[in-house]
């Protein structure tokens, strides 16, 4: 199961899904957010459901390699480092040709002030149903998912005026 979800994500990202702007993609606006177990860099089991519902959340479904993702992480960055007191960032790593200490020393390298983890066994990508790198996820204080959207074009500090 692991290698399809992995390989619908390569050509989800390769054929560029969803890219027109108002489209809804991946889960529901208005949906419960949901948990997904993934793990710290370290390779400690955690939960993504230790993020909702106690503050806004910004999740972005990323990859080192992902061209996409490297075309939004200024953006991302400075909105983490603008907003951070007002809203948690939580980056999720996928793991198509990925490793924890790939994502580990590539967040060292650029200063990634937000929380990092690694979606191991996909488990996030599939709750969240995640059509590409580069998809954000919003979750107001309450737990429901007010935004989403991917691409490098997302006008995201609108996004974030959502929930702050």
């Amino acid at each position: 199961m692991k290698g399809l979800r992995s390989a619908a994500l390569i050509l989800a990202l390769a054929l560029g899904a969803a890219t027109a702007a108002n489209a809804q993609i991946g889960i529901p606006v208005g949906s419960d957010a949901p948990g997904a177990a993934v793990h710290e860099l370290d390779g400690t089991p955690t939960d993504i459901s230790k993020y909702i519902g106690k503050s806004p959340v910004m999740i972005e479904f990323w990859a080192t390699w992902c061209p996409v993702c490297k075309k939004l992480e200024p953006k991302m960055l400075d909105l983490a480092k603008r907003y951070g007191s007002q809203v948690k960032f939580l980056g999720v790593a996928v793991s198509v040709n990925e490793s924890p200490k790939r994502v580990k020393l590539y967040a060292e390298k650029y200063h990634y002030p937000y929380d990092l983890v690694f979606d191991t066994d996909g488990n996030a990508v599939t709750a969240y149903d995640v059509p590409a790198t580069s998809y954000i996820v919003l979750i107001d204080g309450s737990g429901k998912v007010v935004y989403t959207g991917q691409g490098e074009d997302q006008d995201l500090e609108a996004a974030l005026k959502k929930v702050i």
